[in-house]
């Protein structure tokens, strides 16, 4: 590598400068104030952890996006985090050992091995909160309206949330005897609303007619709230699984009614499906491609650890957040004081910062510039007395 390309970084790593980089430090404390006011208990988990417990319950997309690396003291295997449930999920299940219902959150980076999208950072800025312990769906209302306020917090405006819940795939095949690739080629057919291969596909490998028809008609249940109507007709007699899941999605749409947010259900989109075990959301603004937070139930992650836990909760990117925020936070522009030895001039800085002004002093014989200091006012004498004067 050239002197020249020596400030490069790696494809999709990148840096936030000071300005964004206030922005991102601002809203990363204003949320987490908020997380505080709901009763979630602040964790900071390590950047990296023996692979055993950090990818433990977490599915194979997971595991292909983390970096490993081994160990110089006891030669393991350890991986860089790519996600920080897990690490939550451990702190519950041995850390804390909660009896009742447990809050955490977090906010940190995570590295990917790869982007999870075109253009998106591989060193995402993540901030989310967990709930263990509760497995009745007023966990999971909390924490959607949670993260509903996160992104009202962060001035995004026009939200849809997209909600799903993989029981009703799942309950639908409880009973249907299909083989682990069966299984995998209908989910990719649902996935891809398919419906002419779907079809042809449930033809030849559904006897059971009832089925058959279910499972044809997921991939249009689609769209706004109408659609848990239409659910509760065309999948009439289904599992009790299947419909206690449409309830809950009833629940869910009712209890968020009053928010300002459009809500778009979509009951074969399954994601995290090998990974979630009950309702799934994402929050997205129109124009911006990527989901700004996202979340569900998972019931089954403390295993792992020998305690398994009802466990429900979200993470939201803080880059994404602030990249779509319509309300961006100016930079506090601060105080220059020019070099001076005069034990008077460190008492006045003193008081300045101890009422939280910014104040930049300088060093003999700099050149200034006001702008790159992000000064618009100086500490100067005046007859005797020190005062703040306006920078023309």
């Amino acid at each position: 590598m050239t002197i020249a390309d020596r400030w490069l970084l790696p494809d999709g790593v990148d840096e936030v400068l000071p300005e964004r980089a206030q922005v991102v430090e601002h809203l990363r404390r204003q949320l987490l104030d908020i997380y505080n006011c709901w009763g979630y208990d602040l964790v900071i988990p390590p950047m990296v952890e023996f692979t055993d417990s950090l990818l433990s319950g977490s599915g194979s997309d997971l595991d292909l996006m983390t970096f490993r690396i081994t160990d110089q003291l006891s030669g393991r295997m350890m991986g860089i985090r790519a996600d920080i449930t897990p690490q939550t999920a451990r702190m519950d299940a041995h850390s804390l050992r909660r009896e009742g219902p447990s809050r955490l959150c977090y906010a940190g980076t995570v590295l990917h091995t790869r982007p999870r999208g075109p253009l998106e950072s591989r060193t995402p800025i993540s901030i989310g909160v967990e709930l263990f312990g509760e497995a009745t769906v007023a966990a999971d209302i909390e924490v959607i309206e949670l993260l509903l306020e996160s992104i009202s917090s962060a001035g995004v405006e026009n939200v849809h949330l997209d909600l799903g819940h993989v029981d009703i795939f799942r309950g639908l095949l409880a009973d249907a005897g299909l083989s682990a690739d069966s299984e995998a080629q209908l989910f990719d057919l649902v996935q891809r609303k398919a419906a002419r291969e779907l079809a042809q596909w449930i033809e030849s490998n559904i006897s059971d007619p009832q089925l058959a028809g279910w499972l044809n008609v997921l991939p249009s249940l689609a769209g706004s709230v109408e659609v848990l109507a239409a659910a509760r007709e065309k999948l009439a007699g289904a599992p009790a699984a299947v419909l206690a899941a449409v309830a809950q999605l009833e629940e869910i749409v009712a209890a968020i009614a009053e928010r300002n947010v459009t809500v778009y259900l979509d009951l074969g989109e399954l994601p995290g499906y090998h990974y979630h075990t009950g309702v799934v959301f994402a929050a997205y603004v129109q124009g911006y491609g990527k989901a700004l937070g996202n979340g569900g139930r998972y019931d089954h992650v403390g295993e792992a650890f020998g305690r398994p836990r009802p466990a429900t909760g979200f993470a939201c990117n803080l880059k994404s957040l602030v990249s779509q925020s319509a309300t961006k936070q100016i930079a506090k522009l601060g105080i220059f004081v020019a070099h001076s030895s005069d034990p008077a001039v460190a008492t006045e800085i003193a008081a300045l910062r101890s009422q939280g002004e910014r104040v930049v002093q300088g060093f003999a014989g700099q050149l200034v510039d006001y702008s790159e200091l992000n000064c618009d006012r100086a500490l100067v004498e005046q007859n005797g007395s020190w005062i703040i004067q306006k920078l023309s």
